[in-house]
């Protein structure tokens, strides 16, 4: 469950740099500022007194299946649908929205395994910090992100080829169980596991055709409208075609994910992961634009 090079923060890191600017995906391990963060998290008692009794959004999902979709109405959840998404007939969005604090969201993730089959409801906890607290958001932002995790900080880095804040710092923290359903990103992005392990299976730009990706438009765009954990080759034949390979993610390890790269995710534990974005890459525009997307 290796099918990336792992890279040694300490002894590897001009080789890691060389993948980098080579936009192709690699792990890290072993670096020293990742490990503080990583034993501070897993310390026992130490995230309830970071977070205390503060609420944050949280994705709730009637299984254990998660995917994306632009919020319906402005009303619930305080986005306005973008003028080109077409909501499809019957269509429901995927995920619920609520805010709830750490505390609350682990008397829910923290079950045994008899209450987490992948029928039963799951909870994807969220923190989010930008750097720009406002009085808009500073109710529900998440800036100590930036202390928490100097690795992610918008200065030179391995992981942040454009060291530019506002793109924030993005932590998700999932049931065990929780499936993150295959899709692009339109950035570069560098995910560090915190706390749990994780899967993910990565398929290069240029297996597009085989995903079977909603258009452009409809509110999960981007997003592969195959359920990997079970996938129907009837309906979507192309998917058997379709190649990648996979790494199961350990705490302390970073993943450099290059922009319009597929990766889809399984929490094989109660997992912490935080990620940043730098930027986007241009490299495989032309393989995304033969697939319809631009």
């Amino acid at each position: 469950h290796q099918g990336l090079c792992v890279f040694d923060y300490r002894s590897d890191y001009d080789k890691a740099m060389t993948y980098r600017n080579a936009e192709l995906p690699f792990v890290v391990e072993n670096d020293p500022s990742v490990a503080k963060t990583t034993e501070r998290w897993n310390t026992p008692g130490y995230m309830e007194r970071l977070l205390g009794d503060a609420e944050h959004r949280t994705e709730y999902s009637e299984n254990n299946f998660f995917m994306y979709a632009t919020p319906v109405s402005k009303k619930k959840h305080g986005r306005m649908r973008s003028k080109h998404t077409k909501v499809p007939e019957g269509w429901k969005e995927p995920t619920a929205m609520r805010y709830m604090s750490y505390k609350s969201w682990m008397e829910k993730a923290n079950v045994t395994d008899e209450d987490l089959g992948p029928d039963k409801p799951h909870w994807y906890f969220r923190l989010f910090g930008d750097g720009v607290v406002t009085e808009k958001h500073e109710k529900h932002s998440s800036d100590y992100l930036f202390d928490e995790l100097p690795f992610f900080q918008p200065k030179h880095s391995l992981y942040l080829v454009e060291q530019d804040g506002r793109w924030g710092i993005n932590c998700r923290f999932g049931m065990k169980g929780v499936v993150a359903a295959s899709h692009f990103d339109g950035s570069r992005n560098a995910i560090a596991v915190l706390g749990g392990s994780r899967r993910y299976i990565l398929a290069h730009p240029d297996q597009c055709e085989h995903m079977h990706l909603y258009p452009m438009g409809h509110p999960s765009g981007r997003h592969s409208a195959v359920d990997w954990s079970k996938p129907d080759l009837e309906a979507f034949p192309k998917f058997a075609q379709a190649k990648a390979n996979e790494v199961v993610m350990q705490p302390g390890q970073v993943l450099y994910l290059p922009t319009d790269w597929f990766h889809f995710i399984v929490s094989l534990e109660l997992t912490f992961q935080c990620n940043s974005r730098s930027g986007v890459g241009d490299e495989y525009k032309e393989l995304m634009q033969q697939c319809g997307f631009v």
